[in-house]
């Protein structure tokens, strides 16, 4: 929640120096740095209820909700980049006074600010696997960026003098350009979660060493992996020797579920699978 205190303060500032400055670049940088009030307030609300536990209603949980609030985060990215770009353009064929020099102070402050915000967001987001704190991280990152461009169109016009008072407007649009990259890049990070994407190719690599360490179990078959929300949902093909009991089996499943629950991975499920190894069968028939 102190990151939402932040953003408040800082769009605050930024709007009212703009308008006290007469520049349009940091009047946008504040619009777009309410909307990380916004988007801090749907992450902190998508990770409350994605760790909810599952009931007899939803019973895998509510997961999907922590990649659809980075959804809703991503979207608000582009939609920002669309809102200032469309005014930049308008700001930049009207003509207007150059900014105040004190601006440049202001914004100085605001990256450092938000650069600090978005290193502390992203090691959380990392640490505990969730799209939506990264998606809140980027666009702490992004407030930064159209900052620092609205700092150089401000340090242009100031130093160009007459026939640069658009330069902070030219510097607020190429921020856009940034920001809409970043809102399309966690667009697509968040829809493959919510779409069952399969995780990097070593989160499976390493289920599938840890259910084959399992003592009688034979070899891996199928191993199918979705990410929902923090946690991993695992179903698994087992493969042990065909001659053991129904009860054997049963207890080699289990011990499969408990190494995988128990891993560092965050698997929160994991569905177990028996079957008879092929090979094991082949070496009888041939005996």
């Amino acid at each position: 929640m102190s990151g939402i205190l932040v953003s408040a303060v800082l769009a605050a500032v930024k709007i009212l120096s703009g308008v006290a400055g007469n520049s349009y670049a940091l009047i946008a940088d504040g619009v777009e740095s309410t909307l990380d009030i916004f988007s801090s307030l749907v992450v902190y609300g998508a990770l409350k209820i994605s760790s909810t536990p599952p009931n007899e209603k939803y019973p895998f949980g509510y997961g999907r909700v922590e990649p659809l609030g980075a959804v809703v985060v991503s979207v608000a990215l582009l939609m920002a980049a669309g809102g200032i770009a469309i005014q930049s353009v308008r700001e930049i064929v009207m003509p207007h006074h150059p900014p105040a020099p004190f601006t440049l102070a202001v914004l100085l402050g605001v990256v450092a600010t938000k650069e600090l915000m978005y290193r502390r967001l992203l090691r959380e987001g990392e640490a505990i696997g969730s799209r939506a704190v990264q998606s809140d991280a980027w666009h702490a990152r992004s407030d930064a960026l159209t900052s620092l461009a609205a700092f150089v169109g401000i340090s242009v016009a100031l130093i160009g003098g007459r026939g640069f008072e658009s330069a902070d407007d030219w510097g607020a649009l190429a921020a856009c350009l940034v920001i809409g990259f970043n809102g399309i890049r966690l667009f697509r990070a968040a829809m493959a979660d919510v779409l069952d994407a399969a995780p990097p190719e070593d989160i499976e690599h390493r289920i599938r060493m840890m259910a084959g360490a399992v003592p009688d179990v034979k070899g891996i078959d199928k191993c199918r992996v979705r990410r929902s929300g923090l946690g991993l949902f695992v179903d698994i093909h087992v493969m042990v020797d065909g001659a053991t009991t129904v009860r054997r089996g049963h207890d080699i499943g289990h011990a499969v579920q408990d190494a995988l629950l128990t891993s560092p991975l965050g698997v929160v499920d994991a569905v177990i699978h028996i079957e008879p190894d092929p090979d094991l069968r082949r070496v009888r028939e041939m005996s």
